[in-house]
């Protein structure tokens, strides 16, 4: 099977969106052809916090694990052609007032980081999505182990090579 790093991501929709509209947003992901190599729904502090681990030192981090901790979030491990990018795309600015109505935040979004930092709360934007590539690979490694991750064909496969 085709594999390169540029081609897998991690989507992780957040306990905000675990409330109806997450069969939405895997949905989304599905229509443009991105492959679902690893799903499960989660309660793992343990997670939130390796995940985040380059902002222990902020301000906002414990909120930021409390906001990750308050109900079940949807992990994904997505494979398709310019993965992390696309997904970017469809999920939308990381304010969702700034975000497009057709994309995710956009649509399902809507607290601004000026309604959080006024209100002394967490910044909810619903879905997180991989930056780049090797932040791809590592949060990946965080949410799913290796007998987690299935490898097959679906049909829009054999028409992208």
């Amino acid at each position: 099977m085709y594999h390169e790093r540029d081609r897998e991501t991690l989507i992780v929709i957040k306990p905000d969106a675990v409330r109806g509209s997450d069969s939405d947003v895997v949905s989304r992901f599905e229509d443009v052809g991105m492959k679902i190599m690893g799903m499960k729904m989660v309660r793992r502090g343990s997670a939130a916090r390796g995940h985040y681990s380059e902002h222990v030192d902020k301000e906002f981090y414990d909120r930021l694990v409390e906001y990750m901790k308050q109900g079940p979030v949807v992990a994904m491990a997505l494979e398709g052609v310019n993965a992390v990018e696309n997904c970017r795309k469809i999920i939308g600015d990381t304010n969702p007032k700034d975000a497009n109505p057709s994309t995710i935040r956009g649509r399902y979004g809507h607290m601004s980081f000026a309604h959080a930092d006024g209100s002394d709360s967490t910044h909810q934007n619903l879905v997180h999505a991989s930056a780049t590539p090797e932040e791809a690979e590592k949060e990946v490694g965080i949410w799913f182990e290796d007998d987690e991750l299935h490898d097959y064909r679906i049909g829009s496969e054999e028409h992208v090579r």
